[in-house]
């Protein structure tokens, strides 16, 4: 019955998940949809401008510190002597996903445009480079293990009686060019808009930001869990950046 329940419980995080991350898509977009998305980047009447950028910086900070601090291993190691290993993962999608939510949710606009694409062949381009982010974030996933990354591959392994899947090095398709084309991915999705406002711009200063710094703690992990494959990979590849070395 418990590796029943961790299965259905990896399940529904996977799904919120899935919800999470096709809302961000209209929330950074600006695609506001009644009943479905009722709040974007910059819906809604903007309030004053000090108060507005301390709350997002806030809401940005909650976001980037759940998801940095739970992904280190040492949190890793006294976290599952709470939370079973099988679902270690998915409760780490869970935390990842609420505080998602309370950003969306209490995303404060700052409406004062910093560009706007007056030319239809510009906006068209601008727009097709956002889905285009998305869809490397997407793909990058599954050259990898989209479901390990999720954590429904664990809670099926647990399901099985197996032991949970070990990290394994793996170059492929867009690895080949970059060490992080998911992060690649979510930074071309937030700069490239037709129309550039302060919160805008806000957003995606301080989540590439984010992303850089993160991954610095990230290559770290790598290193020690791959070893010297990681070390003579990223000696071929750049992190970011998708220019040879």
């Amino acid at each position: 019955m418990a590796r029943v329940l961790a299965v259905l419980y990896g399940i529904l995080c996977y799904v919120l998940f899935f919800g999470t991350f096709l809302y961000a898509v209209a929330f950074v977009g600006n695609y506001q949809i009644d009943g479905i998305v009722p709040k974007t980047i910059d819906s809604g009447a903007a309030g004053p401008l000090v108060p507005s950028i301390v709350i997002d910086l806030v809401l940005m900070g909650i976001f980037g510190l759940q998801h940095s601090i739970m992904a280190r291993p040492g949190f890793k190691a006294a976290w599952t002597r709470v939370v079973p290993q099988s679902i270690e993962r998915s409760t780490y999608v869970l935390f990842s996903n609420l505080a998602l939510i309370l950003l969306y949710w209490q995303w404060r606009p700052l409406t004062q445009a910093i560009w706007v694409a007056g030319n239809p062949v510009v906006h068209d381009v601008l727009v097709g480079v956002f889905f285009a982010g998305w869809v490397i974030v997407l793909l990058s996933s599954f050259m990898i293990d989209h479901f390990e990354l999720f954590g429904l591959r664990q809670v099926f392994h647990h399901m099985r009686g197996h032991a949970p899947p070990s990290m394994a090095f793996r170059m492929v398709a867009f690895y080949r060019i970059v060490r992080h084309p998911i992060m690649l991915g979510f930074i071309i999705a937030f700069w490239a808009t037709p129309a550039m406002t302060l919160g805008h711009l806000l957003f995606a200063a301080v989540t590439t930001l984010y992303i850089l710094v993160a991954l610095h703690f990230e290559e770290r992990d790598l290193v020690a869990g791959l070893g010297q494959d990681y070390v003579q990979y990223r000696s071929r590849v750049r992190m970011i950046v998708p220019l040879p070395k």
